[in-house]
């Protein structure tokens, strides 16, 4: 399946898409915003989680495109049927596509997806307390703040709090005009 955004394509994530994977998730820059961290990631383990995320017809993982076809990143509702929810994540792994709206494009592209044809009820996320980027994109999509999960990760010795954030269907219709 693929889906189309304003600025960016969501496709199937491809075997062949693990070298980059593995590039930007050993990159600190782009690793010290992710829930897992201080873990060296090897081709053969991206290569086996690929293959598992293939098979789990729960997880709807997607490769992030540019629309000249340009991997940047992945976007991802991990979905719970039982309770109508997913968790939403995402990374643009790609710096050079930093700020400059793929991310939210992404985003809204799958959360759309998620409420319009997976029928959810609700999305939620965490974030690390000083991605202050994702922060600001999270609330413009309508995202409320549920709470503070202290201490949570550890990035580089350190502890830090983690944001729980999520928007319910009504909101997300009410906030696009959708009926």
């Amino acid at each position: 399946m693929i889906l189309k955004g304003k600025k960016v394509i969501l496709r199937p994530i491809k075997m062949s898409d693990a070298p980059r994977f593995v590039k930007w998730l050993n990159d600190r820059e782009v690793y010290q915003y992710l829930q897992a961290h201080d873990r060296r990631l090897t081709l053969k383990k991206e290569l086996k989680w690929i293959k598992q995320n293939l098979k789990d017809l729960a997880k709807k993982n997607f490769a992030i495109e540019t629309l000249e076809h340009q991997h940047i990143g992945s976007v991802s509702l991990d979905v719970n049927k039982e309770n109508n929810r997913a968790i939403f994540g995402i990374f643009i792994g790609d710096r050079n596509y930093w700020n400059r709206g793929c991310g939210t494009d992404a985003a809204r592209t799958i959360i759309n997806y998620g409420f319009s044809t997976l029928k959810l009820h609700r999305v939620e996320l965490d974030v690390m307390i000083y991605n202050e980027r994702a922060i600001k994109v999270y609330k413009r999509l309508g995202f409320k703040l549920e709470g503070r999960l202290r201490d949570r990760n550890r990035y580089l010795g350190k502890f830090y709090d983690v944001l729980r954030m999520s928007i319910l269907e009504r909101e997300w219709k009410k906030k696009n005009n959708i009926k």
